[in-house]
């Protein structure tokens, strides 16, 4: 089982939707949907889950520990693919 430390927010708003999931772990693990992918991989496969199901929207799960640089790089694949990233946070 994948357990973060999410960022805190303020607010919290929240889907009822099942979007696709990503999540990395604090040693930079990717998992979508609870299934680990490579990182060399994971456009690839983001792209072909959200064409399946036809959702461009991805929730985002980075510990709050991580690098900024982490979540860029997340954020650019999403840019590229034209999804949208919605990142979970804790209250």
């Amino acid at each position: 089982m994948i357990k973060l430390t999410l960022p805190k927010a303020q607010t919290n708003e929240t889907t009822n939707k099942d979007h696709i999931s990503l999540s990395v772990t604090e040693d930079k693990r990717y998992f979508l949907n609870k299934e680990e992918v490579p990182f060399d991989q994971l456009e690839q496969l983001l792209y072909e889950k959200t064409t399946a199901t036809n959702d461009k929207t991805v929730v985002v799960r980075v510990p709050a520990d991580n690098k900024v640089q982490d979540l860029v790089d997340l954020m650019q694949m999403g840019v590229k693919l034209k999804l949208n990233f919605v990142i979970a946070t804790s209250k």
